[in-house]
């Protein structure tokens, strides 16, 4: 029978669920969380969704799946976090957390003596990545971005914890599957400093709350806890299969400015072809934005208005 799970104050006997707000460290900054211990043995499953407070549909997802999983039908221990940046959510704050200015996801595995975006990264890292033996990072298009569904796997792990991260991204009823190089994200840093099978999976838009969206979040969340001998569910076959990616370009702005997007997202786009174009506020143009290869458009920014530094559009070569 599964020990008990314990995070914070928070504590699981077997066959329990409980739920609370979590202080980060020192700080009084509070993050929801549900501890599902399972009657039986198994697995333990981290979710995390909300690392952006205005990707709607991870958040929802996560809200629903903590309160209608029931612990006497799970093998193991499931902890989801509903949502991580709190006080974005509440702002409507896109991409950041407003008391340092700072992307949660690019701080990992954080700093527990940093500033508040570290301190969050740090807590997830330290008390909740190192407890998991799988880890789901759950986003969504931003307010200012279009996407089709998509997941990020851990190109940089080691070539097991890969290559298990990519056999269960199949899973998934998205479109795509993509290579990410990146080292200091939340799945990438859970993969390569924890060894941990993980995913960033991407799905909904503009920061819109559909239903639509949140069904097939939930379905995906469910199928994978499935496959995973985790939970008790009858497993509903993909509309699709996902294709691989693994090289993709990320377009960033040179300058602040006045945004013109040219391609959709789940658009093909070809090598040469203008994506799109930056003014200034007369007009005139200040930068344009071209395709280096022949690929599909993972996401862009349907925003009018950028600040340097800031993303415009990705694709990728199928």
């Amino acid at each position: 029978m599964n020990q008990e799970l314990v995070i914070s104050e928070l504590r699981a006997k077997a066959g329990e669920k409980k739920q609370g707000l979590i202080n980060i460290l020192d700080t009084k900054t509070q993050m929801p969380i549900t501890i599902i211990n399972g009657k039986n043995d198994g697995n333990t499953v981290l979710i995390t969704a909300g690392v952006h407070g205005c990707e709607y549909p991870c958040i929802k997802t996560a809200i629903e799946l903590a309160k209608e999983i029931d612990p006497q039908k799970v093998s193991g221990s499931i902890i989801i976090v509903h949502p991580v940046n709190t006080q974005g959510f509440i702002g409507r704050n896109a991409a950041i957390v407003p008391e340092d200015n700072k992307n949660i996801l690019r701080v990992f595995p954080g700093d527990k003596n940093g500033t508040i975006s570290e301190k969050i990264a740090y807590f997830i890292t330290n008390e909740l990545i190192s407890k998991a033996d799988f880890y789901f990072d759950i986003h969504g298009g931003d307010l200012h971005e279009d996407l089709v569904p998509h997941i990020y796997y851990p190109g940089m792990a080691d070539s097991k914890v890969m290559e298990k991260s990519i056999k269960l991204a199949k899973h998934f009823n998205v479109e795509y599957f993509v290579k990410s190089n990146t080292t200091n994200g939340s799945y990438t840093s859970a993969a390569i400093n924890k060894n941990i099978p993980s995913l960033l999976i991407e799905r909904g838009s503009c920061g819109l709350c559909k239903d639509d969206d949140v069904k097939a979040y939930k379905k995906d969340m469910l199928n994978i806890l499935s496959v995973l001998d985790i939970l008790n569910y009858n497993k509903t076959d993909n509309d699709c299969t996902p294709k691989e990616i693994k090289e993709a370009k990320y377009l960033d702005s040179l300058s602040e400015g006045c945004w013109t997007c040219f391609v959709k997202a789940g658009e093909s786009v070809k090598k040469g072809e203008k994506l799109g174009e930056i003014t200034d506020y007369f007009g005139n143009v200040v930068d344009t934005y071209y395709a280096d290869f022949d690929g599909v458009v993972l996401y862009n920014t349907v925003a009018f208005s950028v600040t340097k530094g800031s993303s415009l559009v990705a694709y990728g070569r199928i």
